[in-house]
Protein backbone atom coordinates (compact mmCIF):
# COMPACT_ATOMS: atom_id res chain seq x y z
CA UNK A 1 0.00 0.00 0.00
CA UNK A 2 2.79 2.17 0.78
CA UNK A 3 4.28 1.89 -2.46
CA UNK A 4 1.08 2.49 -4.59
CA UNK A 5 1.06 5.85 -2.94
CA UNK A 6 4.60 6.78 -3.18
CA UNK A 7 4.34 5.91 -6.87
CA UNK A 8 1.03 7.85 -7.30
CA UNK A 9 2.77 10.51 -5.80
CA UNK A 10 6.03 10.35 -8.15
CA UNK A 11 3.62 9.90 -11.23
CA UNK A 12 1.84 13.21 -10.25
CA UNK A 13 4.61 15.23 -9.51
CA UNK A 14 6.00 14.30 -13.08
CA UNK A 15 3.03 14.88 -15.06
CA UNK A 16 2.86 18.72 -12.86
CA UNK A 17 6.10 19.41 -13.66
CA UNK A 18 6.11 18.42 -17.39
CA UNK A 19 2.61 20.75 -17.19
CA UNK A 20 4.23 23.88 -15.39
CA UNK A 21 7.08 25.92 -16.75
CA UNK A 22 8.29 26.17 -13.40
CA UNK A 23 10.14 23.54 -11.95
CA UNK A 24 9.64 22.11 -7.92
CA UNK A 25 12.43 23.57 -5.88
CA UNK A 26 11.54 21.06 -2.97
CA UNK A 27 8.54 17.90 -3.04
CA UNK A 28 5.14 19.76 -2.66
CA UNK A 29 4.05 19.27 1.42
CA UNK A 30 1.41 16.34 1.30
CA UNK A 31 -2.08 17.36 2.47
CA UNK A 32 -3.50 14.74 5.10
CA UNK A 33 -6.95 12.68 4.19
CA UNK A 34 -10.22 14.44 3.80
CA UNK A 35 -11.76 17.58 2.43
CA UNK A 36 -9.68 20.24 3.73
CA UNK A 37 -11.76 23.89 5.71
CA UNK A 38 -12.83 25.83 2.43
CA UNK A 39 -14.10 29.44 3.48
CA UNK A 40 -14.60 32.92 2.60
CA UNK A 41 -14.05 36.15 3.95
CA UNK A 42 -14.11 40.25 3.45
CA UNK A 43 -12.35 43.13 3.55
CA UNK A 44 -14.38 45.84 4.47
CA UNK A 45 -14.16 49.39 2.69
CA UNK A 46 -11.19 51.57 3.39
CA UNK A 47 -9.89 54.84 2.69
CA UNK A 48 -13.45 56.41 2.15
CA UNK A 49 -16.89 56.53 4.28
CA UNK A 50 -19.62 55.08 3.21
CA UNK A 51 -21.35 58.41 2.46
CA UNK A 52 -18.19 59.66 0.30
CA UNK A 53 -19.13 56.03 -1.70
CA UNK A 54 -22.41 56.96 -2.20
CA UNK A 55 -21.49 60.39 -3.62
CA UNK A 56 -19.03 59.04 -5.70
CA UNK A 57 -22.40 56.82 -7.19
CA UNK A 58 -24.31 59.49 -7.78
CA UNK A 59 -21.94 61.46 -9.20
CA UNK A 60 -21.28 58.34 -11.62
CA UNK A 61 -17.40 58.63 -10.81
CA UNK A 62 -17.83 54.87 -9.52
CA UNK A 63 -20.39 51.74 -9.91
CA UNK A 64 -24.16 52.67 -9.37
CA UNK A 65 -25.33 51.82 -5.83
CA UNK A 66 -28.65 52.53 -4.40
CA UNK A 67 -29.45 52.80 -0.55
CA UNK A 68 -31.76 51.03 1.64
CA UNK A 69 -33.14 51.55 5.37
CA UNK A 70 -35.40 48.87 6.79
CA UNK A 71 -36.47 47.96 10.12
CA UNK A 72 -35.87 44.09 11.38
CA UNK A 73 -38.88 42.01 12.47
CA UNK A 74 -39.41 41.55 16.79
CA UNK A 75 -37.89 38.23 16.19
CA UNK A 76 -34.84 39.56 14.70
CA UNK A 77 -34.49 42.17 17.81
CA UNK A 78 -35.94 45.04 15.92
CA UNK A 79 -33.89 47.82 15.20
CA UNK A 80 -33.00 50.06 12.04
CA UNK A 81 -30.47 48.88 9.56
CA UNK A 82 -28.79 51.29 6.60
CA UNK A 83 -26.83 49.50 3.56
CA UNK A 84 -26.05 49.65 0.00
CA UNK A 85 -26.39 47.51 -2.82
CA UNK A 86 -25.44 47.32 -6.76
CA UNK A 87 -27.63 48.82 -9.00
CA UNK A 88 -30.82 50.61 -8.75
CA UNK A 89 -33.67 49.70 -5.84
CA UNK A 90 -36.39 47.28 -6.50
CA UNK A 91 -38.65 48.91 -4.53
CA UNK A 92 -38.63 52.11 -6.52
CA UNK A 93 -36.91 51.43 -10.10
CA UNK A 94 -38.80 48.51 -10.58
CA UNK A 95 -38.54 48.65 -14.65
CA UNK A 96 -35.04 49.59 -14.70
CA UNK A 97 -31.99 47.27 -15.99
CA UNK A 98 -28.58 48.64 -14.69
CA UNK A 99 -25.71 46.88 -16.42
CA UNK A 100 -22.19 46.85 -14.75
CA UNK A 101 -18.62 46.85 -17.09
CA UNK A 102 -17.51 44.16 -16.23
CA UNK A 103 -13.23 42.77 -16.67
CA UNK A 104 -12.29 39.07 -15.86
CA UNK A 105 -8.48 39.11 -14.44
CA UNK A 106 -6.94 35.72 -14.77
CA UNK A 107 -3.72 35.94 -12.69
CA UNK A 108 -0.84 33.21 -13.22
CA UNK A 109 0.64 32.67 -9.73
CA UNK A 110 3.84 31.56 -9.38
CA UNK A 111 4.73 29.63 -6.17
CA UNK A 112 8.18 30.35 -4.46
CA UNK A 113 11.01 27.59 -4.50
CA UNK A 114 11.44 27.26 -0.93
CA UNK A 115 7.49 26.06 -0.90
CA UNK A 116 7.77 23.48 -3.71
CA UNK A 117 7.61 25.60 -6.73
CA UNK A 118 4.87 25.26 -9.43
CA UNK A 119 3.07 27.31 -11.55
CA UNK A 120 -0.68 27.61 -11.14
CA UNK A 121 -1.98 29.31 -14.77
CA UNK A 122 -5.89 29.64 -15.81
CA UNK A 123 -5.20 30.58 -19.32
CA UNK A 124 -3.02 27.22 -19.98
CA UNK A 125 -5.16 24.20 -21.04
CA UNK A 126 -5.23 21.33 -17.99
CA UNK A 127 -5.62 17.70 -19.44
CA UNK A 128 -5.62 16.20 -15.78
CA UNK A 129 -8.14 17.66 -14.07
CA UNK A 130 -10.71 19.85 -16.72
CA UNK A 131 -10.78 17.43 -19.48
CA UNK A 132 -7.90 19.59 -21.52
CA UNK A 133 -10.04 22.86 -21.06
CA UNK A 134 -9.16 26.19 -20.20
CA UNK A 135 -10.15 27.32 -17.35
CA UNK A 136 -10.64 31.03 -18.13
CA UNK A 137 -12.49 29.93 -21.25
CA UNK A 138 -14.46 27.62 -18.93
CA UNK A 139 -15.39 30.52 -16.36
CA UNK A 140 -15.74 32.98 -19.32
CA UNK A 141 -18.42 30.52 -20.79
CA UNK A 142 -20.44 29.62 -16.93
CA UNK A 143 -23.49 31.51 -15.59
CA UNK A 144 -21.66 33.94 -13.99
CA UNK A 145 -21.37 36.31 -17.42
CA UNK A 146 -23.67 33.91 -19.82
CA UNK A 147 -27.43 33.65 -19.76
CA UNK A 148 -29.38 30.16 -18.81
CA UNK A 149 -32.89 29.75 -17.62
CA UNK A 150 -33.36 30.04 -14.23
CA UNK A 151 -36.28 28.74 -12.09
CA UNK A 152 -36.04 29.65 -8.24
CA UNK A 153 -37.84 28.21 -5.57
CA UNK A 154 -40.32 26.85 -8.31
CA UNK A 155 -40.65 29.94 -9.63
CA UNK A 156 -39.46 30.87 -12.88
CA UNK A 157 -37.29 34.21 -12.86
CA UNK A 158 -36.29 34.17 -16.29
CA UNK A 159 -33.20 33.83 -18.40
CA UNK A 160 -30.24 35.57 -17.41
CA UNK A 161 -26.74 35.49 -15.44
CA UNK A 162 -26.57 33.56 -12.54
CA UNK A 163 -26.14 36.67 -9.93
CA UNK A 164 -28.91 38.82 -11.72
CA UNK A 165 -31.50 35.47 -11.45
CA UNK A 166 -30.71 35.47 -7.96
CA UNK A 167 -31.22 39.02 -7.39
CA UNK A 168 -34.74 39.28 -8.92
CA UNK A 169 -35.25 36.17 -6.99
CA UNK A 170 -34.31 38.43 -3.89
CA UNK A 171 -36.68 40.81 -4.20
CA UNK A 172 -39.76 39.31 -6.32
CA UNK A 173 -41.94 39.67 -4.11
CA UNK A 174 -41.46 43.50 -4.61
CA UNK A 175 -41.25 45.06 -7.75
CA UNK A 176 -39.72 41.95 -10.08
CA UNK A 177 -42.84 40.90 -12.19
CA UNK A 178 -43.50 36.88 -12.77
CA UNK A 179 -44.44 37.96 -15.95
CA UNK A 180 -42.60 40.62 -17.39
CA UNK A 181 -38.42 41.06 -17.34
CA UNK A 182 -38.86 44.28 -15.16
CA UNK A 183 -35.40 44.68 -13.26
CA UNK A 184 -32.02 43.36 -14.30
CA UNK A 185 -28.42 43.99 -12.53
CA UNK A 186 -26.17 43.07 -15.16
CA UNK A 187 -22.41 42.51 -15.43
CA UNK A 188 -21.94 44.01 -18.60
CA UNK A 189 -20.60 44.47 -20.90
CA UNK A 190 -17.70 41.58 -19.92
CA UNK A 191 -14.02 41.83 -21.06
CA UNK A 192 -11.46 39.59 -20.23
CA UNK A 193 -7.76 40.82 -20.32
CA UNK A 194 -4.52 38.68 -20.29
CA UNK A 195 -3.18 36.99 -18.06
CA UNK A 196 -1.40 38.84 -15.52
CA UNK A 197 1.39 36.60 -13.47
CA UNK A 198 2.02 36.94 -9.39
CA UNK A 199 5.18 35.64 -8.01
CA UNK A 200 4.47 34.74 -4.58
CA UNK A 201 7.50 35.73 -2.28
CA UNK A 202 9.60 33.67 -0.25
CA UNK A 203 7.52 31.88 2.66
CA UNK A 204 4.19 33.55 1.28
CA UNK A 205 3.43 30.70 -0.46
CA UNK A 206 3.46 26.67 -1.31
CA UNK A 207 2.07 23.71 -3.08
CA UNK A 208 0.58 21.06 -1.49
CA UNK A 209 -0.46 17.30 -2.97
CA UNK A 210 -2.72 14.74 -1.99
CA UNK A 211 -5.90 16.48 -3.28
CA UNK A 212 -8.70 14.13 -5.80
CA UNK A 213 -6.99 15.57 -8.42
CA UNK A 214 -4.19 18.13 -9.37
CA UNK A 215 -2.26 20.63 -6.98
CA UNK A 216 -3.00 23.26 -4.11
CA UNK A 217 -1.44 26.51 -3.88
CA UNK A 218 -1.52 28.20 -0.90
CA UNK A 219 -0.52 32.29 -0.49
CA UNK A 220 -1.08 34.71 2.40
CA UNK A 221 -4.06 37.24 1.61
CA UNK A 222 -2.46 40.37 2.23
CA UNK A 223 0.93 39.79 0.20
CA UNK A 224 -2.00 39.17 -2.87
CA UNK A 225 -4.42 41.67 -1.68
CA UNK A 226 -1.26 44.52 -1.87
CA UNK A 227 -0.79 42.75 -5.62
CA UNK A 228 -4.75 43.61 -6.63
CA UNK A 229 -4.29 46.84 -5.19
CA UNK A 230 -1.04 48.29 -6.34
CA UNK A 231 -1.22 46.57 -9.78
CA UNK A 232 -4.05 44.57 -10.78
CA UNK A 233 -6.52 47.72 -9.80
CA UNK A 234 -4.21 50.33 -11.72
CA UNK A 235 -3.40 48.29 -14.98
CA UNK A 236 -7.35 47.42 -15.10
CA UNK A 237 -7.66 51.42 -15.47
CA UNK A 238 -4.40 51.78 -17.55
CA UNK A 239 -5.76 49.19 -20.44
CA UNK A 240 -9.50 49.50 -20.60
CA UNK A 241 -10.20 53.35 -18.83
CA UNK A 242 -12.58 51.49 -16.58
CA UNK A 243 -11.41 52.09 -12.94
CA UNK A 244 -13.68 52.78 -10.15
CA UNK A 245 -16.92 52.43 -12.73
CA UNK A 246 -16.01 48.63 -13.40
CA UNK A 247 -16.04 45.50 -11.57
CA UNK A 248 -12.51 43.45 -11.59
CA UNK A 249 -13.13 39.85 -11.26
CA UNK A 250 -9.60 38.51 -10.11
CA UNK A 251 -9.63 34.70 -11.39
CA UNK A 252 -7.19 31.81 -9.66
CA UNK A 253 -7.08 28.52 -10.33
CA UNK A 254 -6.75 26.23 -7.87
CA UNK A 255 -5.01 28.45 -5.81
CA UNK A 256 -6.35 29.85 -2.21
CA UNK A 257 -5.01 31.60 0.51
CA UNK A 258 -4.45 31.73 4.46
CA UNK A 259 -4.66 34.57 6.91
CA UNK A 260 -1.70 34.54 7.70
CA UNK A 261 0.29 32.14 5.51
CA UNK A 262 2.38 29.42 7.88
CA UNK A 263 5.33 28.08 5.69
CA UNK A 264 4.63 24.71 4.31
CA UNK A 265 1.48 24.17 6.99
CA UNK A 266 -2.22 24.14 5.82
CA UNK A 267 -2.69 27.07 9.53
CA UNK A 268 -5.10 29.73 8.56
CA UNK A 269 -6.44 28.06 5.34
CA UNK A 270 -8.52 27.96 2.94
CA UNK A 271 -9.98 31.12 1.87
CA UNK A 272 -11.74 30.82 -1.36
CA UNK A 273 -12.53 34.11 -2.50
CA UNK A 274 -13.10 37.29 -0.48
CA UNK A 275 -14.62 40.97 -1.99
CA UNK A 276 -13.53 44.49 -1.29
CA UNK A 277 -13.70 48.06 -1.90
CA UNK A 278 -11.02 51.23 -1.38
CA UNK A 279 -9.79 54.49 -2.38
CA UNK A 280 -11.98 57.71 -3.48
CA UNK A 281 -14.02 57.23 -5.92
CA UNK A 282 -14.23 53.62 -4.22
CA UNK A 283 -13.64 50.31 -6.44
CA UNK A 284 -14.93 47.54 -5.43
CA UNK A 285 -13.31 44.02 -6.86
CA UNK A 286 -13.87 40.01 -6.58
CA UNK A 287 -11.77 37.20 -6.02
CA UNK A 288 -12.17 33.98 -7.01
CA UNK A 289 -10.77 30.21 -6.87
CA UNK A 290 -11.75 28.38 -9.99
CA UNK A 291 -11.81 24.80 -8.34
CA UNK A 292 -10.98 21.39 -10.40
CA UNK A 293 -9.56 19.46 -7.43
CA UNK A 294 -12.46 16.79 -7.10
CA UNK A 295 -13.30 17.16 -4.06
CA UNK A 296 -10.99 18.82 -2.05
CA UNK A 297 -13.18 21.01 -0.65
CA UNK A 298 -17.12 20.48 0.53
CA UNK A 299 -19.56 21.34 -1.57
CA UNK A 300 -17.52 23.45 -4.13
CA UNK A 301 -16.55 23.03 -7.72
CA UNK A 302 -15.56 24.95 -10.58
CA UNK A 303 -17.44 28.17 -10.28
CA UNK A 304 -18.29 28.06 -6.56
CA UNK A 305 -16.35 30.64 -4.97
CA UNK A 306 -16.78 33.42 -7.34
CA UNK A 307 -20.35 33.05 -8.01
CA UNK A 308 -20.47 33.37 -3.76
CA UNK A 309 -18.24 36.44 -3.58
CA UNK A 310 -20.27 37.84 -6.96
CA UNK A 311 -23.24 37.25 -5.12
CA UNK A 312 -21.96 38.96 -2.17
CA UNK A 313 -20.03 42.18 -4.22
CA UNK A 314 -23.78 42.71 -5.12
CA UNK A 315 -25.10 43.07 -1.99
CA UNK A 316 -22.82 44.17 -0.01
CA UNK A 317 -20.03 45.70 -2.22
CA UNK A 318 -18.78 48.10 0.14
CA UNK A 319 -18.66 45.41 2.86
CA UNK A 320 -20.20 48.05 4.97
CA UNK A 321 -23.66 46.51 5.13
CA UNK A 322 -25.09 45.49 8.89
CA UNK A 323 -27.52 43.11 9.62
CA UNK A 324 -28.63 41.25 13.43
CA UNK A 325 -26.68 38.97 14.31
CA UNK A 326 -26.62 35.48 12.87
CA UNK A 327 -24.69 32.62 13.07
CA UNK A 328 -24.42 29.13 14.19
CA UNK A 329 -24.93 28.14 10.61
CA UNK A 330 -22.58 27.56 7.20
CA UNK A 331 -19.36 28.54 7.94
CA UNK A 332 -19.90 30.81 10.82
CA UNK A 333 -19.95 29.07 13.96
CA UNK A 334 -20.26 32.17 15.90
CA UNK A 335 -21.82 35.09 15.63
CA UNK A 336 -21.53 37.30 12.76
CA UNK A 337 -23.67 40.66 11.94
CA UNK A 338 -22.96 41.94 8.29
CA UNK A 339 -24.76 40.78 4.84
CA UNK A 340 -22.90 38.57 3.43
CA UNK A 341 -25.52 36.33 1.74
CA UNK A 342 -23.09 33.41 0.72
CA UNK A 343 -21.49 32.59 4.36
CA UNK A 344 -24.72 31.14 5.72
CA UNK A 345 -24.91 28.62 3.02
CA UNK A 346 -21.04 27.69 2.60
CA UNK A 347 -19.39 24.45 3.44
CA UNK A 348 -22.20 21.92 4.63
CA UNK A 349 -25.31 24.10 4.73
CA UNK A 350 -26.73 24.96 1.42
CA UNK A 351 -26.53 23.37 -2.25
CA UNK A 352 -25.10 23.86 -5.10
CA UNK A 353 -26.78 24.64 -8.28
CA UNK A 354 -26.16 23.08 -11.40
CA UNK A 355 -26.14 24.79 -14.80
CA UNK A 356 -25.46 23.29 -18.18
CA UNK A 357 -23.50 25.93 -20.37
CA UNK A 358 -21.90 24.69 -23.44
CA UNK A 359 -21.32 21.34 -22.51
CA UNK A 360 -20.13 21.96 -19.53
CA UNK A 361 -21.60 21.93 -15.72
CA UNK A 362 -20.99 24.51 -14.08
CA UNK A 363 -21.92 24.46 -9.61
CA UNK A 364 -22.84 28.09 -8.87
CA UNK A 365 -23.37 28.39 -4.68
CA UNK A 366 -27.00 29.11 -2.79
CA UNK A 367 -27.37 32.70 -1.53
CA UNK A 368 -29.32 33.88 1.27
CA UNK A 369 -32.36 36.30 0.64
CA UNK A 370 -32.41 39.99 1.89
CA UNK A 371 -34.93 39.07 4.13
CA UNK A 372 -33.21 36.26 5.64
CA UNK A 373 -31.19 38.89 7.89
CA UNK A 374 -34.04 40.83 8.58
CA UNK A 375 -36.93 38.86 9.75
CA UNK A 376 -40.19 38.12 7.03
CA UNK A 377 -42.12 38.44 5.49
CA UNK A 378 -39.52 37.17 2.41
CA UNK A 379 -39.02 39.33 -0.16
CA UNK A 380 -38.27 36.66 -1.70
CA UNK A 381 -39.51 34.23 -4.74
CA UNK A 382 -42.06 31.81 -3.18
CA UNK A 383 -41.48 33.65 0.03
CA UNK A 384 -38.63 31.34 0.86
CA UNK A 385 -35.78 32.78 2.27
CA UNK A 386 -32.81 31.84 -0.08
CA UNK A 387 -32.75 31.73 -3.83
CA UNK A 388 -32.96 26.76 -3.85
CA UNK A 389 -35.56 26.61 -1.36
CA UNK A 390 -33.10 25.64 1.88
CA UNK A 391 -33.96 28.62 4.01
CA UNK A 392 -37.84 28.53 4.57
CA UNK A 393 -37.65 30.38 7.64
CA UNK A 394 -35.47 33.10 8.34
CA UNK A 395 -32.45 33.74 10.56
CA UNK A 396 -32.62 33.03 14.52
CA UNK A 397 -31.22 35.55 16.89
CA UNK A 398 -27.11 34.56 17.78
CA UNK A 399 -26.24 33.11 19.97
CA UNK A 400 -27.29 30.47 19.31
CA UNK A 401 -27.93 31.00 15.71
CA UNK A 402 -29.00 29.03 13.20
CA UNK A 403 -32.08 29.15 10.89
CA UNK A 404 -36.19 28.58 11.45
Amino acid sequence: MKRTVLALLALATAAWCAAAPVAFGQEPVQIGPGPLNGYYTYLPLRGVTTEEAMRGSLAATTIPMWAYTTTASMDRGGGSFSGVMVGRSPFFHGATTTNITTFIVPVKIIMPASGGGGTFDPSVADASCLGGNVPTTVFQNSPIFQSAPFTMNTVNVGTTQYIDAFQRANFFNENVSPTGDRYHTKLSPITTLSVQTFTVPTDKGATFVGLPCGFLGVMDIATFDAFVQGTIVPLVAAQTGGGPTSLPIILLYNVVMANPFVPNTLAHCCILGYHSAFGSPVQTYSVGDFDSTGGGFTNVSDVTAPSHEVGEWMDDPLVTNATPAWGGIGQVSGCQNNLEVGDPLSGTTGMLIPVTLSGFTYHAQELAFYSWFFGGPSTGADSDFSNNETFEGDAKVCPPGGTN
